[in-house]
């Protein structure tokens, strides 16, 4: 990864926000699914397997090995060559894989991260919601294996009428008042004006 010294200004306040929207709750959530789902331990920094915080996290998803594993395990075959050399472009290059992958499978593109939120680790809350949602995706799909998350709900689509729908277009909302019983009944005539007589004067 390029070493792109301090932020700041804006840069380092996005930075802080980020890092705000990181929860390691949910991130050791997603270590326990993917280390289930792979069968293996992730690999961090300091070698013994104990995520502290978003580097953590980070360090063993980044060259994109893992990712593709774990999309191969929800739909085999996924990514047909997964790559194993240390070059950043082809680590960049799995994430990709992975990515389409996940749109593949039925996954939302609002639902992903760009690569490099995670390689250069610009948001990695993102990686991190990615995951829940494709462990969401996954128990809609009725995959028997380790579970993430909330299952996904079906879409519930209503179908109209084409008289029901015409039937929709006269109801006023009750925002816009009422016209009902609304007349021009004694209305003085438009461009005339009002006579006041004096009896009328008194009663006000």
């Amino acid at each position: 990864m390029a070493f792109h010294g301090p932020a700041y200004g804006l840069s380092r306040e996005c930075q802080m926000k980020a890092q705000a929207k990181f929860s390691l709750e949910r991130a050791l959530e997603c270590v326990s699914w993917v280390e289930d789902m792979i069968g293996r331990r992730l690999d961090t920094p300091d070698g013994g397997h104990n995520i502290k915080d978003q580097l953590d996290f980070a360090f063993g998803l980044k060259d994109g090995i893992t990712l593709c594993e774990l999309i191969n395990r929800l739909e085999p075959g996924t990514v047909k060559k997964i790559n194993t050399m240390k070059a950043p472009f082809k680590q960049r290059e799995n994430i990709e894989m992975f990515l389409k992958g996940c749109i593949s499978y039925g996954l939302k593109s609002q639902d992903l991260f760009q690569v490099n939120d995670l390689y250069e680790h610009k948001n990695i809350y993102m990686v991190v919601d990615c995951l829940f949602s494709l462990g969401g995706l996954a128990q809609k799909k009725e995959f028997d294996g380790p579970v993430l998350g909330v299952k996904v709900a079906n879409e519930n689509k209503r179908s109209f009428t084409a008289e029901q729908l015409n039937e929709s277009k006269r109801i006023i909302g009750l925002q816009y008042g009422s016209n009902q019983g609304a007349s021009q009944s004694g209305m003085t005539a438009f461009g005339h004006t009002r006579q006041i007589l004096p009896d009328e004067f008194m009663r006000r």
